[in-house]
C-alpha cells in the first residue's frame, strides 16, 4: 500500500516535471515566432520534433492578407529549395539501383551538355562545386520567369556559358547543377521528375499533402505567398514552376516535411551507407571542406552538429534543420519572401537542445571609452569589410553599403550581431585590433584598418 503511494507520487512528479517543461519550451518558441510573426502580418507554420515525436507544431500570422484568413497548421507552402533535398534522395535511390553512379561524367546522360573539356560528374552537382553557371545570375533569366519551358529548353539558357571555375575547385551555390540533376532522373527512371518524386518518394511515405508545384490547380490549403516594396507587402509576382524543376518547385507542409526527416532517419528510402553521405561534409580537390553535402547544408548550432538548408521563391521562404546526436527537427514555413526564417530556426533548434542563442536582454553594459577602443574599419580573410562605429552607448555593425545592426556584448570583447546568429569576437594584438567573425560554423579573421 505504502509503494503504491510513492510509486504514485513519483509518477505524478515525472509527468509534472515533463508537463512544466513542455509548457516552458512552448512558451519560449511562441516568443521568438511572435517577434517575427505578428498576427496582422504574414505568417508562418513551425513544428518540432524530438526523438520522432512531434513536441510542438503552430501556425501564426496571417494566410491571406485581403480576406485576414488566418493561417492554419495544415498549409501547404513553396518549399523552394528545400526540393534540393529530394533530388537528392532521389539519385542516391537510383545509384543504390544500379541505375546510375555518383561519379558518372554527367555527358553519359546528356550527352550534348558542353563540359569545355572538363569532366563534371554527378558528384560535383550534388554538392555545387561543378562550376557550371547558376541560371538565376544571367540577365536574360528573370524577364522571362512568367514563361513555361520543357527541361531541354530551358538547360539551353546556361549551357554554353562558360564555367566560373574548374569543376571541384570551389564551391558555388547552384540551381543549374540540381536542374541538370531531375534531368538526368528522367534519363535514368524514364519517369517524369515530378512523377518519379510523387510516386517513389511522396506515396510510400504518406506525405499525402506533398506535390509538385503548378499554378493552374487548385492546392487546397495553399497560403498568398506576398513580397515586400517600398516597405510594404505586395502579392508575389508569378513564376512558373517550370524555371524552379528540381532544384526548387516541390510544395508540402510541415507535418509532411517532418514525415520525410523521419524517413531519412530511419532509412526508409535509402540504405545507411547513402545516408553518410548526406551527413558528411564534402571537400574540394584541396581538401578543404564545402560544410555541403548532398541537398543539405553542414552546420553547428553551439558544437552540436546539424544538417539544414533554406528554402525560397517568389512569395515564401522557408528552413529545415536536424540535429542528428539530439535527433531534433525543426522546420518553419513562412508566406513571404521578405522573412527568411533561418534565423528563428536556428534559435528554436537552441532551445530546444538547452544551448540557447544569447538574447538582448543577458547583454552586459559598457563603457563609452571601452566601446570605442573597438570602433574602426575591419578587412577580412574572405575579402569583405565590415566596419564598427559608435553612437551614443551603442555599437554599430556596419557593412560599406550602410546597413547597420546593434552590437550586444556578452562579456566586453565578444559581441553578437542583433537580429542573427552571427557574433565577433575582438583582440589586441601588436599590431592592434584583430577580430574573428564566426557565424556558427563559419570564421573569418580580420584586422583593423587605421582608425
Amino acid at each position: 500500500m505504502y509503494y503504491n503511494k510513492i510509486k504514485t507520487i513519483l509518477l505524478f512528479s515525472v509527468f509534472t516535471i515533463t508537463f512544466s517543461y513542455s509548457q516552458n519550451l512552448e512558451s519560449k518558441i511562441n516568443d521568438i515566432l511572435n517577434n517575427e510573426y505578428s498576427n496582422g502580418s504574414t505568417g508562418c507554420v513551425a513544428l518540432v520534433s524530438k526523438g520522432g515525436n512531434i513536441i510542438y507544431h503552430n501556425a501564426l500570422g496571417l494566410a491571406d492578407l485581403e480576406l485576414n484568413t488566418p493561417m492554419t497548421k495544415d498549409m501547404v507552402f513553396e518549399i523552394g529549395s528545400l526540393t534540393k533535398q529530394f533530388t537528392a534522395v532521389a539519385i542516391l535511390m537510383l545509384n543504390e539501383q544500379g541505375k546510375l553512379n555518383l561519379n558518372d561524367d554527367i555527358k553519359k546522360y546528356i550527352p550534348d551538355y558542353p563540359t569545355q573539356e572538363n569532366i563534371i560528374t554527378i558528384h560535383h552537382l550534388l554538392n555545387h562545386t561543378s562550376g557550371i553557371k547558376n541560371y538565376v545570375t544571367l540577365k536574360d533569366w528573370f524577364p522571362q520567369i512568367r514563361k513555361d519551358f520543357t527541361p531541354e529548353a530551358f538547360i539551353e539558357l546556361f549551357k554554353n556559358e562558360p564555367l566560373n571555375f574548374s569543376p571541384g575547385e570551389k564551391w558555388e551555390y547552384n540551381n543549374s547543377g540540381y536542374y541538370l540533376l531531375g534531368y538526368i532522373i528522367e534519363k535514368v527512371s524514364k519517369q517524369y521528375y515530378k512523377d518519379f518524386i510523387e510516386s517513389e518518394i511522396f506515396k510510400p511515405l504518406k506525405m499525402n499533402n506533398s506535390s509538385y508545384g503548378i499554378r493552374s490547380e487548385i492546392i487546397k490549403n495553399r497560403p498568398s505567398g506576398y513580397s515586400k516594396r517600398n516597405n510594404a507587402f505586395i502579392n508575389a509576382p508569378y513564376l512558373s514552376f517550370t524555371h524552379l524543376y528540381s532544384a526548387g518547385a516541390l510544395m508540402s507542409t510541415a507535418e509532411d516535411l517532418f514525415k520525410w526527416n523521419q524517413a531519412l532517419v530511419t532509412n526508409k528510402l535509402i540504405t545507411n551507407e547513402s545516408k553518410k553521405l548526406i551527413f558528411t561534409n564534402t571537400t574540394l580537390n584541396n581538401n578543404s571542406k564545402t560544410n555541403y553535402s548532398y541537398g543539405w547544408a553542414i552546420n553547428k548550432i553551439n558544437n552540436s552538429n546539424t544538417i539544414e538548408h533554406s528554402g525560397g521563391t517568389l512569395g515564401y521562404a522557408t528552413y529545415a534543420t536536424y540535429l542528428q546526436e539530439e535527433d531534433i527537427f525543426v522546420t518553419v514555413l513562412s508566406n513571404c519572401d521578405c522573412k527568411e526564417p533561418r534565423v528563428v530556426t536556428t534559435k528554436i533548434a537552441a532551445i530546444c537542445i538547452d544551448k540557447p542563442m544569447p538574447s538582448n536582454e543577458s547583454a552586459i553594459t559598457l563603457n563609452p571609452s571601452d566601446l570605442n577602443k573597438l570602433v574602426g574599419t575591419y578587412t577580412f580573410e574572405d575579402n569583405s569589410t565590415r566596419i564598427i562605429t559608435l553612437k551614443g552607448n551603442q555599437l554599430f555593425f556596419n557593412f560599406p553599403d550602410g546597413n547597420k545592426s546593434k552590437l550586444f556584448s556578452l562579456d566586453g570583447m565578444t559581441f553578437w550581431i542583433d537580429g542573427t546568429t552571427e557574433n565577433l569576437n575582438f583582440m589586441e594584438s601588436a599590431k592592434g585590433m584583430d577580430c574573428l567573425f564566426k557565424n556558427r560554423i563559419y570564421e573569418s579573421k580580420g584586422s583593423r584598418q587605421d582608425k
